[in-house]
């Protein structure tokens, strides 16, 4: 069986990977000035938050259109006997039950649709783990449990700079953000049941992300092997730093660099660092 890998833009896995690896990728937008831009490829991060940071109006995101789905599955239903179709959570997106929508009105081929439950590149993981087993000729009963293995060992945490954007987007209360902003927190979040939810209230950024680096030591003590991304919302040279500290922290973890890109940063800000893990 000739199985192939769909994503969208939000698992932000780098244009030389997806291709070395035959992963198809569907794209979010983000809106600035009231210009839509496809991220990864109508616009990079680094130009996003450029952009943002002289910009007067404060970007807003939206979903991909259920038809370029459609098109994209229509494509691939010519070539593939099954495609995996992984996508961001539903829980703070659209985007995966857009995909369910236009999987059922395909023809020709079957799809399977998968909540990551997450987002960014430990969503990647997913994408990344399914198109390596697909390229050794896996089909879906295979993939898919090995993506739940993955899911049930996955964890993720990060911090924001600015509370607002959360805020703003609906991601995190008023009554939260205004608590965290008055009191200068930065709280540690996560995803929980699909949705971002804070997960502890910090002070500083130095003591969360010192918090956050804890929570891996404590399944690295476990035994666990373990695979990690540093993700960070332009600081490539903090994201460098913090790589650094960890590697020589967790000897035994794979460690990897990547970002928040246009539309996730813009529900958390620039600024925002986290970190991402689950088992080899």
């Amino acid at each position: 069986m000739k199985t192939a890998v769909v994503t969208d833009s939000t698992s932000y896995i780098p244009k030389h990977i997806r291709e070395n690896l035959d992963i198809y990728m569907i794209p979010l937008n983000v809106i600035i000035n009231g210009e839509p831009y496809k991220e990864e490829i109508d616009i990079s991060a680094p130009d996003f938050y450029e952009e943002v940071r002289n910009g007067s109006e404060l970007p807003t995101t939206s979903q991909p259109p259920i038809g370029e789905f459609e098109e994209l599955y229509s494509q691939l239903a010519k070539e593939y006997d099954a495609i995996i179709s992984i996508h961001l959570s539903s829980g703070i997106s659209g985007t995966y039950q857009g995909a369910v929508a236009a999987a059922e009105m395909a023809e020709n081929v079957k799809i399977y649709t998968y909540d990551s439950e997450i987002s960014c590149m430990p969503q990647g993981f997913y994408v990344l783990e399914a198109a390596w087993m697909a390229q050794q000729g896996n089909g879906p009963e295979e993939i898919l449990p090995r993506l739940d293995e993955l899911k049930a060992a996955m964890k993720a945490y990060f911090m924001v700079d600015d509370l607002s954007h959360l805020q703003r987007g609906g991601r995190l209360s008023s009554a939260q953000a205004i608590i965290g902003g008055l009191l200068n927190i930065k709280p540690v979040l996560h995803f929980e049941n699909k949705v971002i939810v804070p997960f502890e209230k910090i002070r500083t950024r130095k003591k969360a992300l010192k918090r956050i680096q804890e929570m891996l030591g404590e399944d690295v003590d476990k035994g666990m092997r373990l695979k990690a991304t540093i993700i960070h919302a332009n600081r490539v040279q903090e994201a460098a730093e913090w790589k650094s500290e960890l590697e020589a922290l967790y000897p035994t973890v794979e460690f990897s660099i990547s970002y928040f890109g246009p539309v996730i940063g813009t529900h958390l800000g620039e600024g925002a660092m986290g970190l991402g893990w689950t088992v080899k």
